[in-house]
């Protein structure tokens, strides 16, 4: 790229002008009184690879916009804290706006990106409102993540939550409390033991943790609350279609996590592939090919990812390649090939079989901040390959108790657990979220008790269709349809 870039003025459409302007200068040209115009960079995506990017790029002089749909930046890898009431929104999210005071040249813009045009180098992207914006860009960097993935049933989704946004930890965390308020309403014990049965979808480091926060809550948190129930007696099932719980551990932390599990009350179902997921349970395909029913009320999906709609369009708009995710296929540099303007980075990119991990984002976003500033800065040489630095993986089970992956340094028990309690304290964003999330897990931690437990209660099932009440004359429309009832349409290792 060249040292200096001076880009043309956006036409009336937001596409950038071409060959000479009106005063017959040469583009790119500028009189000596004029401002140099800076280099516009587009972001996608207000997570670890979005935020990491932008902070390589406060020195550059560059523009940036930041483009979020939900103008906050999320720790993820804590969503499960907050949907268990251990930790508030607040501790786990953070405005953008906020993150950034700091970044005066970086704008922030709440919207969805819907189209990538390539040969006008624009992004359209749609506001909460409706409307759309055209983005120039010179530079591109998409990390917009990925989505919950039901394996090609999306009608699971109704009754199955996942776990992937802050709307999604809110929704887990009505789910789960307002079943022991349902099972301590009923007066019928196999309703109740339904709504005592828990079951997750998943054996990654997202179901094992959420399993784990099931358990507490039912055998600590809730003990002696209830009059009619006993919560301690609540079932936790976790299935899983692989032969081992958080497999990308090694198999001596599978077995040990396997082991913490077991020893607090979870039942883990290998290799068990579930076929069916309703309002009253699920369906389960055991090895054997036989298939068994399971009654349960809170069905709880924490496996599989996949690219949201925006990684096909720009596949189909650049001609990239996808993998079996959806996920982009980059160049050693992270560009797509032929658009070497077009950078993605975090859990969209896929480069030589890299997980989707917080660090792999953090790590690709600095990476490709840093491209564009080096090109802006003028700097000679051929870029050096992006090289991810693999600092480990854990995976918090219970008090006390955690898995911890560096290299061929492995830890569990307590000193997994203060390992992973050091690793979320350096990487959550600002200073109050930490000292706050330091307030509410040593409370829960000594008592057991939730802060934020509260929730707002799930909407009841609409009541069946009527049939319509007849016509008052015989004029009014006798013929018109019913009408019938709505139809509802509805992951990686832990960073260390």
């Amino acid at each position: 790229m060249a040292a200096e870039h001076t880009p043309a003025a956006p036409t009336a459409q937001g596409s950038t002008a071409q060959g000479s302007t009106a005063q017959g200068r040469p583009a790119g040209s500028r009189t000596a009184d004029e401002p140099v115009a800076r280099r516009r960079v587009v972001i996608l995506g207000g997570g670890f690879a979005g935020l990491f990017a932008v902070r390589a790029l406060r020195s550059a002089p560059v523009a940036v916009t930041l483009v979020d749909r939900c103008a906050h930046h999320l720790f993820q890898p804590l969503l499960y804290q907050c949907a268990s009431g251990i930790l508030s929104e607040g501790q786990i999210a953070q405005p953008l706006r906020a993150v950034l005071r700091h970044h005066p040249r970086v704008r922030c813009l709440q919207a969805t990106a819907t189209e990538v045009d390539v040969a006008e180098r624009l992004v359209r992207v749609r506001r909460p409102d409706g409307g759309v914006l055209e983005l120039p860009y010179d530079d591109l960097i998409v990390g917009i993540g990925v989505r919950q993935s039901y394996f090609g049933h999306d009608e699971f989704a109704a009754h199955a939550p996942g776990m992937k946004t802050l709307a999604d930890a809110l929704a887990v965390r009505a789910k789960l409390y307002q079943a022991f308020e349902l099972a301590e309403a009923s007066e019928d014990p196999r309703e109740r033991e339904r709504w005592l049965t828990f079951a997750l979808v998943g054996g990654g480091p997202t179901g094992v943790e959420l399993a784990g926060q099931i358990r507490e809550i039912a055998g600590r948190t809730l003990d002696r609350e209830f009059s009619s129930i006993d919560p301690g007696q609540a079932r936790v099932l976790l299935f899983d279609g692989s032969d081992a719980v958080l497999g990308a551990f090694g198999p001596v932390l599978s077995r040990r996590a396997a082991r913490t599990l077991a020893e607090l009350g979870v039942e883990v179902h290998l290799r068990s592939i579930v076929t069916a997921v309703d309002e009253q349970g699920l369906t389960v395909r055991r090895e054997d090919g036989g298939t068994e029913r399971v009654e349960a009320r809170t069905v709880l999906w924490t496996a599989g990812v996949e690219a949201p709609p925006l990684a096909t369009a720009l596949a189909r708009a650049t001609g990239a390649e996808q993998d079996r995710a959806g996920r982009i296929r980059v160049e050693p540099d992270l560009t797509i090939a032929g658009h070497r303007e077009i950078r993605v980075v975090g859990d969209l990119m896929s480069l030589a079989g890299l997980p989707g991990l917080a660090e792999v984002a953090m790590q690709s976003g600095a990476y490709a901040g840093r491209r564009i500033r080096h090109a802006v800065e003028g700097r000679a040489g051929k870029p050096r390959p992006f090289r991810y630095l693999d600092l480990g993986s854990a995976a918090y089970i219970s008090r006390g108790r955690a898995v911890v992956k560096m290299g061929r340094f492995h830890a569990s028990g307590l000193l997994g657990w203060l390992i992973w309690l050091f690793v979320h304290i350096v990487f959550l964003t600002g200073f109050r979220s930490r000292a706050g999330a330091l307030l509410s897990w040593a409370v829960s931690f000594a008592s057991g008790s939730r802060r934020e437990r509260a929730f707002v209660p799930a909407p009841p099932h609409p009541p069946a269709a009527q049939a319509p009440s007849p016509p008052a004359h015989p004029s009014a429309h006798p013929s018109a349809p019913p009408a019938g009832p709505a139809v509802e349409r509805p992951e990686p290792p832990r960073p260390a």
